[in-house]
C-alpha cells in the first residue's frame, strides 16, 4: 500500500486543519448548540461542519472510494475503498470543555484497515500508518507496549451510552482489572484510547458499543505498531461487530481469554 502514502499526508494535512478548527470552536462553544440523536448522542454544528470539511477533500483524494461517516452526510459505501470517517470523536467531551477529542479519518479496502490518521486535537498530536508502512507520532515511529502480564498493565476502556444489554459483565470485568492490574483509565474517545495503545502510553483496551467510524483509524494505527486485535469471543469481526479488544503481543492472549470469559454467551 506504498501508493497510499502521499493521500496519507493529504489526510493528515486535512486531519490538522479540522483539528484547528475544533479547538478554535472549543473556546466558545455553547451548549446551547446541542443537538441529541438518541439517548447521551450528541451532535452540534461543529460535527456537521468539520464533516463538511473532510468528505469533499477526501472525495478528491480517492473519487474511487465510498464514504461511511458518524454525521451521515454522503455516506454511500463502496465495494473496495472506503473511508470511514468520525470528524469529532469525542464529542461529550467537547462539549462539556474536556480532553481529549479528536479527527479519525481511516481508509478500508475490502473492509481491511489500510490507512489511518488520528489527530487528538487538544494536544496537536497526529498519529498516522498505512499498511506496511510503519506507525507514527508526528514522525516518529511507534512501538506497542511490551507490557507481558495484565497484572502489570495499565488498561483502556470505554463506557456504552446506547447499548446496556452487557452491563453486567461490563461491571464485572471492570472490578477484575480494578483488583488485578495497575488501574483502568476511561479517556471518553475510542480513537485517542487506540492511538495511546498504539503509542505505548496504555497497555491494552476494549469497549463494546462501538461502531465502525470509532475505530478504523486507529485499528490501522496500531496493527502498524505490533498491536493485536480481536472480539471478545476471539474472532476478527472488531470492525463492524460493536465490541473490540487489543494490546501488545506480550499480554494479548491473556487479556482476550479475560475478556472472553466476562462476555461468553
Amino acid at each position: 500500500m506504498a501508493r497510499l502514502q502521499p493521500v496519507c499526508q493529504a489526510t493528515i494535512a486535512l486531519a490538522v486543519e479540522v483539528g484547528e478548527f475544533l479547538r478554535a470552536e472549543a473556546r466558545t462553544f455553547r451548549k446551547e448548540a446541542v443537538e441529541e440523536k438518541g439517548r447521551h448522542d450528541f451532535v452540534s454544528y461543529v460535527d456537521k461542519t468539520a464533516e463538511g470539511m473532510i468528505i469533499p477533500r477526501l472525495r478528491e483524494l480517492l473519487p474511487e472510494a465510498g464514504v461511511v461517516s458518524e454525521e451521515g452526510g454522503g455516506t454511500q459505501k463502496a465495494e473496495e475503498f472506503n473511508w470511514i470517517v468520525d470528524p469529532l470523536d469525542g464529542t461529550t467531551n467537547f462539549i462539556h470543555g474536556l480532553s481529549p477529542f479528536a479527527v479519525s479519518i481511516g481508509l478500508t479496502f475490502h473492509d481491511v484497515p489500510v490507512l489511518g490518521v488520528i489527530h487528538e486535537a487538544t494536544h496537536r498530536e497526529t498519529y498516522y500508518a498505512v499498511q506496511g508502512q510503519g506507525a507514527y507520532l508526528d514522525g516518529k515511529p511507534l512501538q506497542a507496549s511490551e507490557c507481558g502480564s495484565v497484572d502489570a498493565a495499565l488498561i483502556a476502556t470505554g463506557f456504552p451510552y446506547t447499548d446496556y444489554s452487557s452491563m453486567g459483565s461490563f461491571f464485572r470485568s471492570m472490578d477484575y482489572f480494578m483488583r488485578n492490574s495497575h488501574g483502568l483509565r476511561r479517556l471518553g474517545s475510542a480513537a485517542t484510547d487506540l492511538a495511546y495503545v498504539a503509542a505505548g502510553r496504555v497497555d491494552a483496551f476494549y469497549e463494546y458499543g462501538l461502531h465502525a467510524w470509532d475505530v478504523a483509524a486507529g485499528i490501522a494505527i496500531c496493527l502498524e505498531a505490533g498491536v493485536r486485535f480481536s472480539d471478545f469471543q476471539g474472532g476478527d469481526d472488531y470492525l463492524y461487530g460493536g465490541e473490540l479488544l487489543c494490546a501488545g503481543s506480550g499480554m494479548f492472549e491473556e487479556f482476550r481469554d479475560i475478556i472472553a470469559g466476562f462476555y461468553r454467551g
